[in-house]
């Protein structure tokens, strides 16, 4: 008699599990890496000395904190205004000039706050045009008069609000295009005036996308290094810098960007509570609201609103820089600044193209599992939005400056050799700092366009044997072209316009324009300044175009 044998056999793996799998350990390494900045700070700043942070508490520490907090309720008082009143104006009144401002409405976008500030400080400091004509129109001396300061934090506030607002106005202008007529023109037959009814009916609406985008001028206030610094504004991001570089205290630099960081995740905390929210306050737009047609007084006024932020915010900031610009010796052709601009092209079109491919690998993955781990990997990716790029560069350059002097020191030890600085400074980790920056607005991007494909698809292209990699190649990725493309052109526009990262953490004699601008600028050469600045702004100015089609196509 022979032994019977039983064979026992797996059940056939389905042709997807390893592809998921993949995707999953992916996912997660992505996300530690996107945690370990915030970590990494929070490990500094406990271990690091506090005699430098004793010393700015009882020196500067209070002025950096009511500095900020003066400037994010400016900044967001400010940008609500001007983007609810324009987003209103052009999307439900009718005036000479309305297609036109809904493009130029979005332009200062394209433009960096302290490009704005170049520009200002030549036209109203002292030794400027406005206060020049003045002295020689009246024969005033200096003390004969008063003149508001452009260098002070209103001035930052001021600079800040312009190039900011269009946050609030691209979101409450697409809240505003989705509301049905049914609640406003049933005010409007209960004796509500249009402004009213706009007040009463259509503001509530569309507070939580408005709320949302002022969250947004906020995180971006608090991030912002390059105005602040530039006009004297002493606040925790320029405390940040001037703990790293001219204090030399790491761990200084570490404890300030702890603080910056806990009223940062406060901040977005409160925009992923609000965004919660938003998904029930804004319904399907059923019935077109008819546009106001405005009349004599009130077109103009019209006009007026909506052409201020565009005189203030473009078009006296160009003529400016144009005009600083022939006077310099900056030549925009010359190989030096060829250089400049291949440098800004290469990390932002990279940076674009991570970032998107990462923001399309969390989401694929949070599709796929409905879990709290993917959840906690795209609330983790969400956060760094609100970090400014100082306060990242720290969590960064922290741990693998550390991992780099001990492999450095190991290799010396066994085999005589020095491995440098693998990836301190290398053009990767400042790339992999501007996807943590950025990831969130490409995820906005890339969840608004996969809400409206069906899993009914994702069941089909598994019955056909496509794996999640295939799914996501072959169909996701060909309907979410539109929303990738524009997560890309937003990630570009914000790499190109960002300064603290670059500076802390650029290559080695690897400048970029804003990096160029910002150095010529703190050597008080204005009009030096002014040809790198124009170049960002003409660079930012076709994506932003792009952008302001796109979401036009939806205004019928």
């Amino acid at each position: 008699m022979t032994d019977s044998v039983q064979h026992h056999t797996q059940p056939d793996r389905p042709p997807w599990f390893f592809a998921d799998k993949a995707i999953a350990a992916l996912a997660f390494a992505v996300a530690a890496f996107l945690l370990l900045p915030h970590l990494a700070v929070l490990l500094a700043s406990v271990t690091g000395d506090t005699e430098t942070l004793r010393h700015l508490a009882e020196t500067v520490l209070w002025r950096y904190t009511g500095n900020t907090l003066a400037l994010v309720v400016i900044v967001g008082t400010a940008t609500f205004l001007i983007g609810t009143v324009a987003a209103w104006l052009v999307t439900m009144c009718d005036f000479p000039g309305r297609r036109w401002m809904e493009i130029a409405l979005v332009i200062p976008l394209a433009f960096p706050a302290y490009v704005l500030a170049y520009a200002y400080t030549h036209v109203l400091d002292h030794p400027g045009i406005v206060q020049t004509l003045l002295r020689n129109l009246t024969g005033w001396g200096p003390r004969d008069y008063w003149f508001p300061e452009i260098r002070s934090l209103g001035g930052a506030a001021a600079m800040l609000s312009l190039v900011l607002y269009p946050y609030v106005y691209l979101l409450a202008r697409a809240a505003f295009l989705g509301q049905s007529a049914t609640t406003f023109l049933a005010a409007r037959s209960l004796g509500k005036s249009p402004t009213s009814a706009f007040l009463t009916v259509s503001l509530p609406l569309a507070r939580p996308a408005i709320a949302a985008g002022v969250l947004l001028t906020m995180m971006e206030t608090i991030a912002d290094f390059g105005t602040v610094s530039y006009f004297g504004v002493q606040t925790f991001a320029t405390g940040i810098y001037t703990s790293w570089f001219s204090m030399a205290d790491r761990g200084a630099a570490a404890q300030l960007s702890l603080g910056l960081l806990a009223f940062a995740l406060l901040l977005a905390m409160l925009e992923r509570s609000n965004r919660g929210r938003a998904r029930f306050s804004n319904g399907k737009r059923q019935d077109i609201i008819a546009r106001i047609p405005l009349r004599g007084g009130a077109k103009v006024g019209a006009f007026v609103l909506c052409g201020l932020p565009v005189l203030f915010g473009v078009i006296i900031p160009v003529i400016a820089l144009s005009f600083m610009a022939v006077g310099s010796e900056q030549d925009l052709l010359s190989p030096r600044y060829l250089k400049f601009i291949t440098n800004s092209l290469t990390l932002a079109g990279i940076a674009a193209g991570v970032t998107v491919f990462v923001a399309v690998l969390l989401g694929s993955f949070a599709r796929l599992r409905n879990t709290a781990a993917a959840s906690g990997a795209l609330y983790i990716a969400r956060v760094g939005y609100a970090v400014p790029g100082g306060v990242i560069a720290v969590g960064l350059i922290v741990p693998f400056a550390a991992f780099d002097n001990a492999l450095d020191s190991f290799m010396r030890d066994t085999f005589d050799v020095s491995t440098g600085l693998l990836f301190t400074g290398s053009i990767w980790l400042l790339i992999g700092a501007y996807m943590i920056r950025f990831l969130a607005a490409a995820l906005g991007a890339y969840e608004g366009g996969i809400a409206a494909v069906s899993r009914n698809i994702d069941a089909a292209s598994r019955v056909l044997g496509q794996s999640s990699v295939g799914t996501i190649r072959r169909v996701h990725v060909p309907l979410l072209t539109p929303s990738l493309l524009t997560a890309a052109l937003i990630v570009f526009v914000d790499v190109m316009k960002e300064l603290p990262a670059t500076l802390i953490m650029r290559p080695f004699n690897f400048d970029t324009l804003a990096v160029q601008a910002f150095r010529l600028a703190s050597d008080e050469r204005l009009s030096g300044a002014a040809v790198p600045s124009l170049a960002i702004g003409a660079i930012g100015l076709l994506p932003v175009i792009l952008l302001c089609r796109r979401v036009a196509r939806h205004d019928a």
